[in-house]
């Protein structure tokens, strides 16, 4: 099977940096996704890089990841996505849970 890189940069209004140097989160093999993040300096931007098995999803990717990062005002993170064949609501939920995990947003914070 071919695995697709995809590479997405974007910049929300006010960034904000996560509070940890790093974090990871949820599990490849799973039939879901990994989603790891590492602080970095990037200029208030986010870069992102999707490893799928799936192609033809570009758009679709670009579309969930830039709503998260404007959505939670995401910034200098480096935003990393090793996919098994993950719906974009799962990928969304792992995202946000992630957030929550190292204690950028609460539980009750922009609930969808």
């Amino acid at each position: 099977m071919a695995l697709h890189t995809l590479l997405f940069e974007f910049k929300a209004d006010d960034p904000k940096s996560i509070p940890v140097e790093w974090s990871h989160y949820g599990v490849t093999g799973s039939g879901d996704l990994e989603v790891l993040m590492e602080k970095k300096e990037y200029g208030g931007e986010v870069k992102a890089k999707v490893v799928t098995p799936v192609g033809g999803f570009e758009k679709v990717w670009e579309a969930v990841l830039e709503r998260f990062v404007k959505e939670f005002g995401l910034g200098d993170v480096l935003i990393e996505i090793n996919d098994d064949n993950a719906t974009p609501i799962v990928v969304y939920t792992r995202l946000r849970q992630s957030l929550v995990e190292m204690g950028f947003i609460n539980d009750k914070e922009k609930r969808s």
